[in-house]
């Protein structure tokens, strides 16, 4: 079922299902990595790839009309096959709304999809570029728009919402914003944001469903709304595995090589549980950069080689005019160190287990993220109170 290329083990049929950056830059790497063999390119969606980040961000404030990551699909030398969606794997197979494709090596990249409300009210999400396009043109000035959920997406959608003079509430059930991301303590310090820039945030506000006009809340609320966009998370895309044997539990779960319980079947991005020796837990990450860099390991594993993929997580967020960062990964720390100066806006929370640096939050304060990021890949014993000290550099605290 292959044969050798050079040091290289060449398939006879790469399938990778999934055209989203995960999917298009596992493509891009198995061809720069040398692989000469067929592949094909699976994508839902119609579209060919794109960039999701800007879509809450410059594509919703009107600066770019378009997030095409690839415009020369040819140039890859696969046979592309967009707005087929995956129904069916089975060894040696998959089965899609249009065809059946046989594979030597499946690449799982179908990433993830939004969770809706109950209720018969119309809702609006903020997942695919076809999204973006048509919220955006709903975001008038008075219009009122309600955001179900103030976690990263919600808060850039409010951002540009707010911008475009709409008036603005954002609902949320926990008692502050970024409260399942980042913990309510430090959530708690974005709240004055909100009412800065006009939004109004209501907490501790769950809503029981979407109706014609506007959402009933718990209690007996009501919030009138023209416009309601939910954004209170995604569900790694993977129901369509549901009988074929696959080890699944919060997507796909893959080991280190990011290798599923199926011979010859990997998976990656959105939809990928790895295994993250580092901070010694399964995870699955919804960012960009894991999109961007894990198919570099996954397509050098799909030729023939041995490497691990455990990455220090990171992301960012723009929102009410500021830059959020944030790097590793909190889940587990037994202390959390702020590093402010109460004088300025800037802030830097830095969560620790035992001596060891293991994530930091950082906004409008790059130089931390940077710092800090290296600290948590080298593992390095760090001196709290050093980290504590707004006029210390993060490095500094490293312990020699």
């Amino acid at each position: 079922m292959g044969e050798r290329y050079g040091h290289l083990v060449v398939a006879e049929e790469i399938v990778v299902v999934g055209a989203g950056l995960a999917g298009l830059r596992t493509a891009e790497e198995l061809r720069s990595g040398g692989y000469e063999g067929s592949l094909t390119l699976i994508g839902a969606e119609p579209r060919p790839p794109y960039d999701r980040p800007p879509l809450s961000k410059q594509l919703m404030i009107g600066a770019v009309d378009d997030t095409t990551l690839r415009t020369n699909l040819d140039s890859l030398g696969a046979r592309i096959r967009l707005a087929e969606r995956a129904e069916h794997l089975t060894a040696g197979s998959v089965r899609t709304t249009e065809a059946e494709y046989g594979f030597d090596k499946l690449v799982i990249a179908t990433g993830a999809r939004p969770i809706g409300l109950p209720g018969p009210g119309k809702q609006r999400f903020l997942r695919s570029i076809d999204d973006a396009l048509a919220l955006r043109e709903v975001l008038l000035p008075e219009r009122r728009l309600a955001i179900v959920g103030a976690g990263w997406i919600g808060a850039e959608l409010a951002t540009a919402a707010a911008g475009h003079g709409c008036q603005v509430s954002v609902v949320e059930a926990a008692a502050a914003p970024l409260s399942s991301a980042i913990g309510a303590d430090v959530g708690a310090a974005t709240i004055g944001w909100y009412e800065q820039a006009g939004v109004k945030l209501m907490l501790d506000c769950p809503v029981e469903s979407v109706q014609d006009g506007g959402l009933s809340l718990a209690g007996g609320g009501w919030l009138a709304a023209d416009e309601i966009v939910t954004a209170v998370g995604v569900r790694p895309d993977v129901g369509w595995l549901g009988s074929c044997g696959i080890a699944l539990d919060n997507g796909v779960v893959v080991d280190e090589r990011l290798r599923s319980s199926l011979p010859g079947v990997y998976a990656v991005g959105d939809c990928a549980a790895f295994w993250s020796g580092r901070f010694n837990r399964r995870m699955r990450t919804e960012h960009w950069d894991g999109a961007l860099r894990a198919p570099a390991v996954l397509a050098a594993n799909l030729l023939g080689g041995a490497e691990n993929y455990d990455p220090v997580p990171y992301f960012w967020s723009e929102q009410f005019g500021r830059m959020m960062q944030y790097a590793g990964h909190h889940a587990g720390a037994d202390r959390l160190v702020w590093r402010r100066d109460v004088t300025e806006p800037w802030w830097t929370v830095c969560w620790l287990m035992g001596e060891r640096l293991i994530a930091v939050l950082t906004v409008d304060r790059p130089k931390d993220l940077m710092q800090g990021r290296r600290l948590i890949e080298s593992a390095t014993p760090v001196d709290p109170d050093k980290l504590a000290d707004p006029a210390v550099q993060l490095r500094s605290a490293a312990l020699s």
